[in-house]
């Protein structure tokens, strides 16, 4: 599977997806205006190795619930997610049963290597 979850009005993504330059059978799905299903997050937390790998602490949600103060759970972190696309770390970009998540240099350009040499 070659997919990428981002969102279509985050600069940040945009600049990344457009850096990455994937090839045409890459899937994009907007989280905003297409959910991400249970089924999906599953899947990611499962090549990602949890739920909290894909979970943004850099939300604004995330200080506005004040829940930097609480102890999560992976449920909870899976829970978040579900609740709202902001939650999710992102862009996730799925490649070949490898996950890239977030927006780090360090991950992008891991991501641009892994992508162009297995092409």
């Amino acid at each position: 599977m070659k997919k990428v979850y981002h969102l279509k009005t985050c600069s940040t993504c945009v600049r990344i997806i457009k850096a990455l330059d994937l090839p045409d059978d890459v899937i994009f799905q907007d989280i905003k205006t297409e959910e991400i299903t249970v089924k999906q997050l599953e899947e990611l937390a499962k090549l990602a190795g949890s739920y909290e790998a894909l979970f943004s602490k850099r939300a604004k949600l995330y200080k506005e619930m004040d829940l930097k103060n609480q102890t999560l759970t992976e449920k909870d972190f899976k829970h978040y997610i579900l609740e709202h696309y902001t939650f999710l770390s992102r862009p996730v970009l799925v490649y070949n049963d490898h996950i890239f998540i977030g927006n780090s240099a360090k991950t992008v350009d891991a991501a641009k290597t892994f992508i162009h040499s297995n092409e």
